[in-house]
């Protein structure tokens, strides 16, 4: 079964991450199966913008330890929402660790709900938001990127607002989005898909200069003796033994 589950209401193809047994992390397959979903979206007329949201209480708890999915596979995958000819719009209403991230930042719009939370955790575990920096640099206050980034600490959604993680928060993030949505039902596909285009030109400067570095950087990072015991720490609930 698909980890993606589909619907639509006017024109919105809503598409679900539905693994809570690793609370929606990114597997391969999880990876795998959006990125067929959103090839399906981009190329079926009756769609005029995606929404992306998830089940549980968890958007996406970051990379899969245990099945994780090649750095250029995670990649494609951002390049591809960003390229997407239709508007994707985040929902979230749960928690967002390390490479969940990328995909919020790879949105054009994000709305969360209050209680969510956010951390790039990636430190902690011996490796670096190498590949999610590719939309999260060119959208994020790089002075609260560097504070995130360095520490792993958790931040709620009025701050990721504030750093343009997201796009707004409040207490219904259903009436948060309620006027995106409206808007892009209100916008001629045409009109949606060359303003996007006009927007998105900065991000897609980063992935062609940089993609090629921050896989691989990735791809080491994770072969390394120190994120062998930063993942087997996380995965027996233990401090790692760098820990002072």
């Amino acid at each position: 079964m698909s980890l993606v589950r589909r619907t639509r209401d006017r024109g919105v193809e809503t598409l679900t991450l539905d693994s809570p047994d690793n609370r929606n992390a990114l597997s391969a397959a999880l990876v795998g199966d959006l990125a067929t979903a959103l090839t399906e979206a981009g190329e079926d007329t009756g769609v005029r913008a995606v929404a992306l949201t998830h089940t549980g209480n968890t958007f996406s708890a970051g990379a899969d330890l245990r099945d994780p999915p090649a750095p250029d596979a995670l990649a494609g995958l951002l390049r591809q929402i960003v390229e997407l000819p239709k508007p994707v719009v985040a929902r979230v209403t749960g928690h967002v660790r390390a490479g969940g991230l990328g995909l919020l930042a790879a949105c054009d719009i994000a709305g969360a709900s209050t209680t969510s939370t956010f951390a790039f955790t990636e430190v902690r575990i011996g490796v670096a938001p190498a590949v999610i920096s590719l939309p999260l640099l060119p959208r994020t206050d790089p002075r609260a990127l560097a504070r995130h980034y360095l520490t792993g600490e958790r931040f709620d959604a009025a701050e990721a607002a504030r750093i343009g993680l997201v796009t707004a928060a409040g207490d219904d993030v259903d009436a948060v989005l309620a006027p995106v949505l409206d808007g892009v039902r209100r916008a001629s596909p045409q009109a949606l898909a060359e303003t996007k285009r006009l927007l998105t030109a900065r991000v897609l400067e980063a992935f062609d200069r940089d993609a090629a570095e921050l896989t691989a950087l990735s791809a080491r990072l994770f072969a390394s003796p120190q994120a062998r015991e930063g993942m087997t720490a996380f995965l027996e609930r233990r401090d790692p033994e760098w820990v002072v």
